[in-house]
């Protein structure tokens, strides 16, 4: 394993209780971003109390039902991550609710710490979610565009999965988002914001992939992680990029983001040494491979 650093949390060293993985704001040693991995076996139940936090349910594979306040919604899922988006719920703070899952399955539970509460818990369609192809060429990679400003209510919550075809680059080029600033007009161009990063990887055990995460002058990280599935890396704060799928193996990454501000917004700042690598991609086309899950809805 390559680069392992207090960011990086292979499989099983965050474990606990119920989950496969267990992030919060205090285990971070951050403010706002956390995540569980719930797996539910055939006929399971489990009892989600989200405290301080807004969260969703977001099927990973298999469908369950989430019951909360006399509402219950049934998410139909997914056969797996790189099948198709999923349907999913969303739960605010303070309240509490039953997952049940009769085939069983692994549900992703994304969260934010919020000090308000105005929404409700509802159903998110995954037919309103939106699926963005980003970049082109080698940087060409699926955006799934769950929980963000445009696509999905929250107080404090975004989250998105990216998929990339085997030996592509994403997240790239390397961007942050550790710092408000605005430009010399007062127009806001980086929010705060602390990121989860959480990988699956096609090909079983063998599959894996890379990702990067270096920081400023002032402000210094150094990662690089060789990442297979079930793995997570902490980024909170630096450049982060490229996320690296090895030829053969596709990559897959939940995003969960939150941070101080009042404004629910994602400001990111491309590292200045790369972010001419965006102009390249006009002259290129988006890899065919993409989008993932396209002949199951021909």
């Amino acid at each position: 394993m390559t680069g392992v650093s207090e960011y990086h949390l292979p499989k099983g060293t965050c474990a606990d209780g119920p989950y496969d993985l267990l992030v919060t704001p205090e285990t971070a040693g951050w403010g706002y971003s956390g995540l569980r991995i719930l797996t539910l076996k055939p006929g399971e139940a489990h009892v989600l109390s989200t405290g301080d936090c807004e969260c969703l349910v977001l099927p990973l594979t298999g469908s369950c039902t989430v019951t909360t306040d006399g509402k219950a919604f049934e998410l139909t899922g997914r056969k797996g991550v790189f099948a198709s988006a999923t349907d999913f719920a969303y739960l605010p703070r303070e309240s509490e609710a039953l997952i049940s899952s009769a085939d069983g399955g692994r549900f992703a539970l994304p969260s934010a710490r919020t000090e308000r509460g105005g929404l409700p818990a509802r159903y998110g369609r995954k037919e309103d979610v939106p699926v963005e192809l980003r970049g082109a060429g080698a940087c060409s990679r699926q955006v799934n565009n769950y929980c963000l400003p445009g696509s999905f209510d929250a107080e404090n919550l975004l989250v998105c999965e990216v998929l990339t075809p085997g030996g592509n680059w994403s997240s790239y080029p390397p961007h942050k988002h550790d710092e408000a600033r605005t430009d010399d007009a007062g127009n806001p161009v980086e929010s705060e914001l602390e990121e989860i990063y959480y990988f699956e990887v096609s090909g079983g055990e063998s599959g894996f992939g890379y990702q990067r995460v270096y920081g400023t002058d002032e402000r210094p990280i150094d990662v690089l992680a060789e990442i297979r599935s079930g793995d997570t890396v902490l980024i909170p704060h630096g450049w982060h990029g490229p996320s690296i799928a090895a030829p053969g193996y596709d990559l897959y990454y939940l995003n969960v983001m939150a941070g101080p501000g009042q404004d629910r917004a994602w400001l990111i700042c491309d590292d200045p040494a790369h972010c001419w690598v965006r102009t390249t991609w006009d002259s290129q086309d988006i890899d065919d491979r993409l989008p993932f899950g396209a002949e199951e809805t021909e």
